[in-house]
């Protein structure tokens, strides 16, 4: 009887172990999960050395606006990130000297809104247009000379060069420069303010009175002397008084 039960349990276990096999093979890979854009606020951390950048880049909610024209566009985007020892150059408080608009204008400053390699630079046409605005208006102008492989930015103001590749995969470039870029429309010169109108003071405020109020006598256009009303009135009188007199007398 054992001997019997034996065979079975085997062939069953070898027939299960077969089909179990079987089906294993017939189950169709799973697909690789999408990746999604980069994120160019996770490239930064892992970068190191970015923390006032990152700062003004999630304050400004530009970090947003990167991620959602990396998923929406086809043209990619290339990033000059300034490290903190950049911003430490800059003169005392001219980063809080700014209002919440211009530090945005100068986060997007820092932005092309397509991908440019290292080779690209040797080709673009100056100046670059920024996410800042038009570079055509003087205001945000943003000129690359190339060299080989080293890369000279200038804005009007500071001149940089582009110090090391940090990330880039034909989407997204993100170089490091070694000064923060300064745009013309919010660090350079203002035209001065026009000067303040003089004060009037009393005794001008009194001639200047006197000038405009009627006098005794005024001169018309013909160069004749006109007598003014009350004037007018007093010679008549004196004339009235006259002619009595002289009725009395005679």
């Amino acid at each position: 009887m054992e001997q019997f039960i034996f065979p079975s349990l085997s062939l069953f276990l070898l027939l299960s172990l077969s089909h179990f096999t079987t089906t294993l093979a017939q189950t169709p890979a799973l697909p690789p999960a999408p990746t999604g854009p980069p994120n160019v606020v996770k490239i930064l951390q892992k970068a190191g050395q970015f923390t006032i950048f990152l700062r003004l880049l999630g304050t400004t909610q530009v970090a947003n606006q990167i991620n959602g024209q990396l998923n929406d566009s086809n043209n990619g985007m290339t990033i000059f990130a300034p490290p903190d020892n950049a911003f430490s150059s800059l003169r005392s408080g001219a980063l809080n000297s700014l209002t919440d608009e211009q530090k945005s204008a100068l986060v997007q400053f820092h932005i092309v809104p397509t991908f440019l390699s290292i080779t690209q630079f040797q080709t673009v046409s100056n100046p670059l247009r920024t996410q800042a605005g038009d570079a055509g208006s003087g205001q945000f102008p943003l000129n690359v000379t190339s060299s080989g492989s080293q890369v000279n930015i200038s804005t009007g103001i500071v001149n940089t060069t582009v110090d090391n590749t940090i990330y880039t995969d034909n989407q997204l470039a993100v170089y490091q420069v070694d000064k923060v870029l300064l745009p013309l429309s919010i660090f350079g010169p203002h035209p001065p303010a026009p000067a303040p109108a003089p004060a009037t003071t009393p005794k001008k405020k009194k001639e200047a009175a006197a000038a405009t109020s009627p006098t005794a006598a005024d001169t018309n256009t013909s160069g004749a002397v006109s007598l003014s009303l009350p004037m007018q009135a007093m010679v008549l009188v004196m004339s009235i008084g006259v002619a009595v007199y002289s009725s009395f007398v005679l």
